[in-house]
């Protein structure tokens, strides 16, 4: 595995030992903001947890954390630029969304942060899978046109890094004299998910590396086929999972079911309803995998959907021992994944886990 990337995640929403209605940012439903009970084992995202656990990467030879956005968490750039000092080569995989900040502030942003990491940055360009979180910053755009806007917006940001005068008159922004009077020494890489039209068509545009979240293989191959055709041009590709390996498979899926053992079938009900109402096209696939069936985790060899029961976003996890959680990140590799984000819950103790038991 010596020529795959493998990064983590940093939970700056919270953390547990088993997924509930809380977890990841749980809400009552989309019109409703209000977090759902954490567990009594939940860890919360204090500056000393995340250190521990970006210390934690940084040592074991992840090359970043993925640090995500929205309602549920703390601010991704704040909590990564505090966490620059505390450790020596990671990166940070800063999840931001386009349509809350302007584009040349954005730009000035990233070349900031390269300046203070010595190029440590990399930029996941979320567009929001919830209008009404989205309405709720202020943003009233439906779900291609977010995506519309955040082409642009990426257009603007790109010049800014080059160092030259912006000016620009668009559909969505009117800049008049932009300018970085101290481009970034190194530009961000750029990450982009998605699985709607709309999605692709950005990703094709400017993707340095196009995210998918953790399906079966064959389903990922399509999608890297159709990005790959749609960009025309080099790309990378990445996937979002989850890891539960052990020393034995059947370890790893007891812990599994343990990890579940606690969300009852109203939970699942509500979550799956819950979960239904985004917009996004990348949920539905992720939630069509199992229907919301106990009985249909299973989705392909060693991919179970259990924390997609009741977790929005990434829902599936590798589950086996080290060689077959080993085995099945080859297949994905076969098919064009050469980025790895992975995570697992607790996030501290299992990053040790898949470092130790797959890594090595």
């Amino acid at each position: 595995m010596s020529d795959a990337v493998f990064h983590w995640f940093l939970p700056t929403g919270g953390d547990d030992h088993a997924v509930g209605a809380g977890t990841h940012g749980g809400i009552i439903g989309a019109q409703d903001a209000t977090p759902l009970p954490r567990s009594a084992t939940h860890r919360a995202p204090t500056l000393d947890y995340l250190t521990q656990i970006a210390r934690a990467a940084d040592q074991l030879g992840y090359t970043g954390v993925l640090t995500p956005t929205g309602v549920h968490c703390e601010d991704a750039w704040l909590t990564t630029a505090a966490l620059i000092a505390e450790t020596r080569r990671l990166n940070f995989l800063v999840a931001f969304r386009p349509g809350l900040i302007t584009p040349v502030l954005a730009a000035q942003m990233a070349a900031t942060f390269q300046r203070l990491s010595a190029g440590r940055l990399l930029l996941n360009v979320v567009i929001g899978s919830s209008a009404a979180e989205q309405r709720g910053y202020g943003d009233p755009l439906d779900h291609d046109a977010r995506y519309e806007r955040a082409g642009e917006f990426l257009d603007i940001v790109r010049a800014a890094w080059t160092g030259a005068r912006v000016d620009h008159d668009g559909v969505f922004y009117e800049i008049e004299g932009g300018l970085l009077r101290e481009p970034p020494p190194t530009i961000p890489t750029v990450y982009l998910g998605g699985s709607s039209p709309a999605a692709v068509r950005l990703a094709a545009r400017h993707a340095d590396v196009y995210l998918t979240w953790g399906e079966p293989v064959e389903q990922v191959a399509e999608k890297v086929e159709k990005v790959r055709a749609a960009a025309g041009r080099p790309i990378r590709f990445g996937i979002r999972l989850h890891v539960i390996t052990r020393d034995t498979a059947d370890r790893a899926w007891a812990d599994a079911e343990r990890l579940i053992a606690g969300v009852d079938d109203d939970t699942i009900r509500q979550r799956q309803e819950s979960l239904r109402s985004l917009d996004s096209v990348g949920q539905r696939r992720m939630l069509d995998l199992h229907g919301g069936d106990r009985d249909r985790l299973v989705v392909a060899p060693n991919l179970w959907a259990g924390i997609g029961l009741v977790r929005g976003g990434a829902g599936t996890a590798l589950v086996g021992s080290h060689a077959e959680v080993a085995a099945r990140i080859d297949e994905y590799r076969a098919v064009g994944i050469e980025e790895f984000i992975l995570s697992g819950y607790p996030h501290l103790e299992e990053a040790y886990t898949f470092a130790e038991g797959v890594l090595r």
